[in-house]
């Protein structure tokens, strides 16, 4: 049998923790028409799905959490269960598409049948239509579930060179086995080895962020119902604020995500700290090799972005120096060394110590930013291209909104989940994604000398 790791399981009981969320993640194709005949993508997706065996398996859960789930075939497995169809309103905006995606990802999915569906959405303006792929959390992280996605273009089917790449926000390869690091802590007498010590310093910074509360009206309970928007930059401008400071795209991206929240709570009245915005950040552990594989490998940072800074360049290079911080500061190898040891102890410890840390009332991490390396080029779906492929976050333990970023050919972007009644303003972030990542663009046009405390300054 398939067993679920300690990770996989952690978003069922994460799930199971709060009866107003749905743990799914997914994508958004946005395709010129004409839309094929339903019956034939039907029948095109189940040739193409049929190759990843998860796809047709369901969960089956043990008593009292006596033995990890387990994937097991689907003896009844319909593809009519998974793919459905459904059509936008006039005038069939991307508003409309927004608020139906909102909707789908709003429902959980059937622990019946294998977890995914896809939806064939009709309707979309200028002779458009879409695709929704959703998908559990328990069966994929968001590398593995591009994969997944890109697998049902035709692309996939007609070469063999890959579409999915990891991007340089994966850590390099040789990271530190939480196993080793274990057995070295339990026989150093005199003191731990630096990585081990470093990784047990990650644990601690986790563990302080998590329980410092937050003032912010960002995270706490939420309902049942869900808004969605997107924003989109272009790539050649992400690339060409890369070059000229010296940073990542992740930086980047995150950098413009602080920024837009900055408005956000500036436009609620909010009192702006330097830990105002503890983010949940993943981080992917998946090497190369395995970026087909249907499971869970990732691990996680929370850094404060700098939302009390004003100034584009300034928090741009905190953005860069605090993630850096964050790097060194062992967070990102804790967190699998810690779901790699609660792999070595009896399942059903391990389940009930997740079960109650999902429960527990979570006040200190305020939004989700996570980031997925997506195709390089432009995809086609039985010869209609892709236009747009846009990110779903998940959205759960209070908090209220979430953001994805996935690079698509020449674009970078956005995909924002939030509660509906706690975010009237998402719309807020989708703009000021966009805003802030022009504004930077602009300044790269600018003189710029550097400043005694390291920092970048305009030109008098």
């Amino acid at each position: 049998m398939d067993h679920l790791t300690t990770l996989d399981a952690g978003f069922l009981e994460a799930e199971d923790s709060d009866p107003h969320i749905s743990l799914a993640i997914g994508g958004v194709a946005v395709l010129d028409g004409p839309i094929p005949q339903f019956d034939r993508l039907t029948e095109v997706f189940a040739q193409r799905a049929a190759r990843f065996p998860r796809l047709t398996q369901q969960l089956r859960l043990h008593p009292l959490d006596l033995a990890a789930p387990e994937w097991v075939p689907d003896n009844g497995f319909d593809i009519t269960h998974h793919i459905r169809r459904a059509a936008l309103p006039m005038p069939g905006d991307d508003d409309a598409l927004h608020r139906l995606v909102a909707d789908i990802m709003e429902r959980r999915l059937d622990r019946d049948h294998p977890l995914w569906e896809c939806w064939v959405i009709e309707g979309l303006g200028r002779r458009r239509w879409a695709l929704l792929l959703r998908i559990h959390h328990c069966l994929v992280d968001g590398i593995a579930a591009t994969h997944l996605l890109t697998a049902l273009c035709d692309e996939a089917h007609h070469t063999d060179r890959r579409v999915v790449r990891v991007s340089e926000q994966s850590p390099p390869p040789g990271r530190p086995n939480p196993v080793t690091w274990l057995t070295g802590a339990i026989n150093t007498v005199a003191g731990l080895g630096a990585t081990a010590a470093n990784a047990v310093r990650g644990v601690l910074d986790i563990a302080g962020g998590l329980l410092s509360p937050s003032a912010s009206t960002l995270n706490g309970p939420m309902g049942a119902m869900r808004r969605y928007v997107s924003a989109e930059v272009p790539r050649a401008d992400v690339e060409r604020i890369c070059a000229h400071f010296d940073v990542t795209v992740n930086d980047v991206a995150l950098a413009a995500i602080t920024d837009s929240y900055r408005s956000l709570l500036l436009g609620r009245g909010e009192r702006l700290r330097r830990d105002s915005l503890r983010t949940l950040v993943p981080v992917s552990v998946r090497s190369d090799d395995a970026a087909d594989r249907p499971d869970n490998r990732v691990s996680l940072m929370l850094p404060c972005l700098p939302v009390d800074e004003s100034d584009p360049i300034r928090q741009l290079e905190a953005v860069h120096s605090r993630l850096n911080r964050v790097k060194t500061s062992g967070q990102r190898h804790a967190g699998s060394a810690v779901f790699a040891a609660a792999g070595l102890v009896p399942f059903p410890l391990s389940a009930w110590a997740v079960r109650a840390f999902t429960r527990l009332p979570q006040r200190g991490v305020v939004t989700l930013a996570t980031n997925v390396p997506g195709p390089p080029e432009p995809l086609t779906v039985l010869g209609c291209r892709i236009t747009k492929l846009l990110p779903i976050p998940p959205l759960a333990l209070q908090l209220r909104t979430g953001i994805a970023i996935l690079s698509y050919a020449d674009r970078l972007a956005f995909g924002v989940l939030a509660d509906y009644d706690a975010a009237p303003d998402v719309d807020v972030l989708a703009r000021g994604i966009e805003g802030a990542v022009a504004r930077l663009a602009d300044l790269t046009t600018v003189p710029h000398r550097s400043t005694p405390l390291g920092t970048l300054a305009l030109v008098p």
